[in-house]
């Protein structure tokens, strides 16, 4: 699938993705795009950028930004973190603007970035 028909019907969210992908494209991330998300990889992959209208009913944020990182962060920023598997926390952030994407989030770019190598 192409990006183009991935956001096609998500507008809004294309903005802010393609802010995200920068970030992540300067940190020398590779990106896949499938169904249902956009998927960002090193060795292994530590982010994930879908939309929740495709799955939520209801008012959402355009863009989530779905990041794996070795420890559990306690940010109120984020929407949701879990556990998926031992040392491995998988934390959900809702995007509402690119401008969401500041210093911080860009540094816990790069510590899933480094995690993933």
């Amino acid at each position: 699938m192409t990006l183009d028909a991935f956001w096609a019907g998500y507008e809004d969210a294309r903005p802010i993705f393609d802010t995200l992908q920068r970030e992540l494209g300067a940190l020398g991330a590779e990106m896949h795009v499938t169904k249902s998300q956009v998927a960002f990889r090193r060795r292994r992959a530590f982010a994930w950028a879908w939309t929740p209208q495709r799955y939520l009913r209801g008012d959402h944020a355009p863009l989530v930004l779905s990041l794996a990182l070795p420890y559990r962060s306690d940010s109120p920023r984020w929407k949701e973190v879990v556990e998926p598997a031992p040392g491995r926390w998988m934390h959900h952030l809702e995007l509402s603007t690119g401008a969401d994407l500041n210093d911080e989030v860009r540094r816990w770019l790069r510590e899933a970035w480094r995690a993933a190598g």
